[in-house]
């Protein structure tokens, strides 16, 4: 079940909660792309949050919303990059995407496996994606007020094993959303400091979210085997004729 885009932009950008969600998930995503320059980067879901770092040096930037969740103009003041499409089928050429970003994309989708496919046959030959899903273990999954607890979320390893079935390789996790899931003046005082905490911490343990970076496998080219060929005579299975056979006489 997608989100409407009007609950996820007020939540990300009217909200305390969604400021601190953004920064925190923001700041992981920098530490593992710290720049794309000339390259081509996609988000998918509602990753136009966390895609304005690069608009000054990559190549282009778009960011593609799914149908059911619906489309936002973005960025602000800018030329719109945002485009409407349906959830398995981009209007992106095959292999021409550099870097790909999921945000509320993978959880909510009712093809998950589709989708991956996806993502899949539009990055490049070694393209990397980074997939940002609610933690399973996490606080943020258990909570329906903000974006994080809708739709499955995901342990480390369930993650892992369906992108390996999709030609990905799991190379990077990062933890992150430390703090508590409240707007609470409390706790978002001590944001801060459960995220610093939070970041030496195992991915699984306390993190509301979680991010796989995985890289496209295109060797063997997928959905094909490997097979040898070789040109076959009309006359191959013919026995060899027989050399120094004795003869019989028949009378």
């Amino acid at each position: 079940m997608h989100l409407d885009v009007q609950d996820l932009r007020n939540f990300y950008y009217r909200s305390a909660l969604g400021r601190a969600a953004q920064k925190s998930l923001r700041g992981r995503l920098l530490e593992l792309w710290p720049e794309a320059k000339n390259q081509t980067v996609v988000g998918f879901g509602f990753a136009a949050p966390l895609l304005r770092p690069y608009l000054k040096d990559a190549r282009r930037v778009i960011t593609l919303m799914p149908g059911p969740q619906g489309v936002m103009p973005w960025p602000a003041g800018m030329k719109n990059t945002s485009v409407l499409t349906e959830e398995t089928l981009w209007p992106i050429e095959t292999g021409h995407v550099d870097k790909l970003v999921f945000l509320h994309g993978l959880e909510t989708s009712e093809r998950p496996s589709d989708l991956l496919e996806e993502c899949w046959r539009v990055l490049g030959p070694g393209g990397k994606a980074l997939f940002i899903v609610p933690n399973r273990a996490g606080l943020w999954a258990r909570r329906d007020a903000t974006p994080f607890g809708y739709g499955r979320p995901y342990s480390p390893g369930q993650l892992d094993m369906q992108l390996k079935k999709h030609q990905f390789l799991p190379e990077r996790h990062v933890g992150a959303l430390y703090q508590f899931p409240s707007q609470q003046r409390l706790w978002m005082k001590s944001a801060g400091f459960f995220e610093r905490i939070g970041r030496h911490m195992p991915t699984m343990m306390a993190g509301g979210a979680f991010m796989v970076e995985a890289t496209k496998l295109v060797y063997p080219p997928k959905g094909t085997v490997a097979r040898s060929r070789r040109r076959i005579s009309v006359l191959d299975g013919l026995g060899e004729p027989a050399v120094g056979r004795a003869r019989v006489r028949v009378d």
